[in-house]
């Protein structure tokens, strides 16, 4: 499963500028990737764990501006269609599981 974070942030002010670099550098200490400027993604096991990282997200949210969320499965995330200009990428794919033997 993966959790999507898009937002839109004001940057006009100083303040703005430096939450919002703020809640980017703490989305990436929480495990999330940037996948484009306004966009992170991060993995989660179950849905269960995408809701505890949904809530650690909500303790981080800057005073100002929009964040949205969307839960997709890894079906979906991987049906993702990537363009560089004219040509297609693929999507970055799930990390490995750990196998307990």
């Amino acid at each position: 499963m993966w959790i999507v974070l898009m937002f839109d942030l004001p940057v006009v002010e100083p303040e703005e500028r430096k939450d919002a670099n703020r809640f980017r550098k703490d989305l990436k200490g929480c495990g999330f990737t940037m996948m484009q400027l306004s966009v992170y993604v991060r993995h989660a096991a179950s849905d269960e764990n995408a809701q505890i990282h949904l809530k650690r997200v909500k303790g981080l949210l800057p005073p100002k501006g929009e964040v949205r969320a969307i839960l997709i499965t890894d079906k979906q995330f991987e049906r993702m269609q990537v363009f560089y200009g004219k040509m297609r990428k693929p999507a970055e794919r799930a990390p490995a599981q750990l196998e307990f033997l």
